[in-house]
């Protein structure tokens, strides 16, 4: 092996940096956004409906709207009793919610959040691309990289799906069978609208992707073509159906439909519940890696590295915030979906839209060049 794994002849310097962005992006970040976001969602439906909601739990007489609702929660959760049916399956019953809560933690790891840290040089102005001995503020640099966040992302459909069988509880099957069918038919135009914007970067690796898209908001991906924009908008679509929140909460949300985990309490309902923040955190995230320009931010690479580093994950973390926001805030907004209009939704308008945008997206291309 060699290169930058062996600075200074200590590989151990790896281990440790990459544990260092697990412990800053995933642990600090992702599941505390997520978190902050369950108690985000009450308080912004609150103020839609005209209600007080949570306003309890604060920090002494500080009055913090209820922020530490999320930490009542989760104690509470600890607390429930887990019960499992007498007919369950309970090796794939205790499977389930590891299946739903692995994925988007997963994937979080080929999502760049800042700009790259220079070891050696981080008092001086150093230009991009120049940095001798880079700290890429990303777990995992793949080429493959959007192919490996839908591969593992894919993998949360049999959380849903054996939650479901694993109950021996025939609503929560069919809750199940739901969530599969509508997550697989949304994948197929997500990934369509990344192939369009795949014929534009002629790469899938996001660090990248966030690379030739420059500071300003004319340099983002969104309004590099008509195509992207396009994409921009079938992509936001289809993630947020694949989060399954209302208006398209078909697995659990119909009169008939009772949800694939009914059966689970306690810690094992909680998996269930963060999972699809973590969703709304990761789908949010990979948005603003292809189509808003990532970490980059004008004028922030004339600071010094220390200072670019810092502006730069906090402008990527408001950018990924406000695409939290949106997608609770369409929840509040729009009508829930039948089944059938959520299907013909997703193969007989978007479906069909993606593939023409990708044709579209390869006219753009030859035209420019």
């Amino acid at each position: 092996m060699s290169g930058q794994f062996f600075w200074y002849g200590q590989p151990g310097f790896v281990v440790a940096a990459a544990l260092s962005k697990i412990l800053v992006f995933v642990v600090l970040f992702a599941l505390g956004l997520a978190s902050l976001l369950t108690w985000l969602e009450r308080r912004q439906s609150a103020m839609m409906q005209d209600r007080l909601g949570p306003n309890r739990a604060n920090l002494g007489r500080w009055r913090a709207w209820g922020i530490l609702h999320f930490v009542a929660d989760a104690l509470k959760m600890m607390f429930k009793e887990d019960f499992i049916p007498p007919k369950a399956n309970r090796f794939l019953f205790a499977l389930a919610p590891i299946l739903a809560l692995a994925p988007p933690l997963i994937v979080l790891a080929i999502i760049p959040f800042g700009a790259p840290l220079c070891w050696g040089q981080m008092q001086e102005t150093v230009p991009l691309g120049t940095c001798v001995r880079p700290v890429d503020l990303q777990i995992a640099r793949l080429d493959v990289g959007v192919l490996f966040y839908f591969a593992f992302a894919s993998l949360s459909i049999y959380g849903a799906t054996l939650a479901g069988w694993a109950s021996y509880n025939k609503w929560a099957l069919m809750g199940g069978m739901r969530a599969a069918s509508q997550m697989i038919s949304y994948e197929v135009t997500m990934g369509m609208t990344v192939l369009a914007m795949f014929i534009s970067y002629g790469t899938l690796e996001p660090g990248a992707m966030v690379a030739q898209q420059g500071p300003a908001p004319w340099q983002w991906g969104i309004v590099r073509g008509v195509p992207h924009f396009i994409a921009f908008f079938l992509f936001l679509t289809a993630a947020m159906v694949e989060t399954k929140r209302t208006p398209f909460d078909v697995p659990e949300g119909e009169s008939e439909i009772v949800g694939y985990f009914v059966e689970y309490s306690g810690l094992r309902f909680g998996m269930f519940y963060l999972g699809e923040f973590l969703e709304v955190v990761g789908s949010s995230a990979l948005m603003v890696t292809i189509f808003l320009g990532g970490w980059q931010i004008w004028g922030a690479s004339l600071l010094p590295n220390w200072a670019h580093v810092l502006v730069s994950m906090l402008v990527w973390g408001a950018k990924v915030f406000l695409f939290c926001v949106l997608q609770l805030l369409v929840r509040w907004t729009l009508p829930r979906f039948r089944a059938d209009q959520l299907m013909r939704l997703g193969w007989q308008r978007l479906l069909p839209v993606s593939i023409a945008n990708v044709v579209l997206a390869a006219c753009w291309q030859m035209w420019i060049h």
